[in-house]
């Protein structure tokens, strides 16, 4: 019989144990301070059969994944649309969009350095604007939108009042994008996943599930 592999455990102040697999296929889990490893892992391994699943369907989805490469013609997304790399011979000290991507050939070394940074400056930009149009639009109070690096989330909020969003996220279409910045404004009037919850968010995004099922099954397209 094969035992479940815990790659790490956070632990907080929180009342449940929740389990993550990353799309590195890591198995998170978060625990509260009071549970030992044992009983961590006893909880974990009643979830034996939806974590195999869930590794399997990971492991098949990164089969699929192609790094990019930094030449004339690769393809990146930007708001859910292609657009290609176009090498220059000039020298420039930034990376230019204007429906294709420009990079000088003296940048190709750090290229994906530069694309990275691009990608959280428009994602701090557009998701800024977005959470501002939906909280005047249906009453929301936020206090900070930041940009993650999670691996496990696309979105998160705390008690503060800040929302983080993966910057990844920037490369989906803009209706995705939409999804969880809505998702973690309504984590902020309610904090779980309650029906009252889902009821809530489906009056403002009636097609969260597709969404969901989008962002499960392309998660792979959001990477560079």
């Amino acid at each position: 019989m094969n035992e479940i592999k815990i790659d790490k455990i956070i632990r907080s102040k929180r009342s449940t144990v929740s389990i993550q697999i990353n799309e590195d296929n890591k198995l998170v889990v978060r625990a509260p301070y009071k549970l030992n490893e044992n009983e961590i892992y006893k909880i974990v391994q009643k979830h034996k059969k939806w974590i195999e699943k869930k590794q399997k369907e990971i492991e098949e989805r990164n089969k699929k994944y192609i790094p990019k490469k930094f030449i004339n013609g690769e393809q990146f997304l930007y708001l859910g649309n292609y657009y290609p790399l176009i090498i220059l011979n000039e020298q420039n000290q930034s990376l230019i969009f204007d429906n294709a991507f420009f990079l000088s050939k003296n940048l190709i070394s750090c290229a994906r350095e530069i694309f990275i940074n691009w990608y959280k400056a428009k994602a701090l930009s557009e998701i800024t604007n977005r959470a501002f149009y939906y909280s005047n639009k249906y009453g929301f109070e936020f206090s900070k939108i930041k940009i993650s690096n999670a691996k496990t989330r696309w979105g998160s909020c705390s008690h503060k009042g800040n929302i983080y969003i993966n910057w990844t996220l920037i490369m989906a279409p803009e209706d995705i994008l939409d999804y969880v910045i809505i998702h973690e404004l309504v984590h902020l009037e309610i904090p779980n996943h309650s029906k009252a919850f889902w009821n809530r968010l489906e009056i403002i995004y009636p097609n969260f599930i597709e969404a969901k099922k989008w962002l499960r099954d392309n998660a792979n397209l959001l990477k560079i």
